[in-house]
């Protein structure tokens, strides 16, 4: 691929409606030629489960997260259940005709994999982006819980998942967006989901814990957040010959966030919808 200028989008810690309404407001801007493609990368304050696209409502114990104080938000990208904490997210904006994002979804998630396999190579991981894997026995692949079964081209080191990432397209843009666990207990999701028992809660974070996996787990240290974020920075630059200008959101873009959180990510309608 032909050299490249992107944006390079870093935002502070915010609510998980924030950060939804900032992904789908860049993508509305690229469409109408307002904004150039970008890599974002973020975090969440506070932790947020976040539900995919169709997942149900339902799913969530609104007890338990309440007494939690986490947020809840619905994704404009498809998969399942997400607890946001302790990671890096990111995203990659761009219009269809562009060469990295190009082609169908699977040809486009294995490109931007490889970014992602070495920027985790850049922190020491020897990861692997697969077209298949093979589902371990008892595998629920309608469960609700995200990490525990990695889809084609999902990021795995050890044979446990550790970047869950999923796809949008509308108006001829892409929006990729996913989840690097860096640290903490993965099992803290299944403490807000529905089960029918506490022995059915139990057995789905220990499955968790047999199938997914931190960075912080897989190197035996932490690693910053600042860290994490230059990896990927430099690991998208070095495969997909990227060069990155680091930007703001721009006025267009802002004004469109504040729209998109009154009528869709901030309420109840588009959360609650199924």
């Amino acid at each position: 691929m032909e050299k490249a200028n992107w944006r390079l989008l870093i935002t502070k810690p915010s609510s998980g409606a924030w950060n939804m309404a900032v992904d789908e407001a860049i993508l509305e801007c690229i469409s109408q030629g307002l904004s150039q493609p970008t890599l974002r990368l973020y975090a969440w304050a506070p932790p947020c489960l976040s539900l995919g696209y169709s997942q149900p409502y339902s799913d969530i114990d609104l007890a338990r997260i309440a007494d939690r104080g986490w947020d809840i938000v619905r994704r404009p990208t498809g998969g399942r259940a997400i607890l946001h904490t302790d990671e890096l997210t990111y995203s990659t904006i761009a219009p269809q005709s562009e060469p990295r994002v190009q082609g169908g979804v699977l040809e486009s998630y294995q490109r931007l994999s490889t970014a992602l396999v070495e920027a985790l190579r850049l922190l020491g991981l020897l990861a692997q982006a697969d077209k298949e894997y093979d589902l371990p026995e008892g595998s629920n692949p309608k469960g609700a819980v995200c990490f525990e079964i990695p889809s084609k081209y999902e990021i795995t080191v050890d044979q446990k998942k550790l970047i869950g990432s999923a796809q949008a397209r509308r108006k001829q843009v892409v929006l990729q967006h996913g989840s690097i666990p860096l640290s903490g207990d993965l099992t803290r999701i299944v403490q807000v989901l529905q089960y029918n028992s506490d022995a059915q809660r139990l057995d789905a974070a220990q499955r968790l814990l047999e199938r997914a996996t931190t960075i912080e787990t897989c190197l035996g240290k932490d690693i910053l957040w600042e860290i994490s974020a230059q990896a990927v920075v430099q690991g998208f630059e070095d495969t997909l010959n990227l060069s990155f200008e680091v930007l703001p959101l721009n006025d267009f873009e802002l004004e469109r966030v504040e729209a998109l959180l009154l009528k869709k990510h901030a309420n109840a309608d588009w959360i609650e919808r199924l």
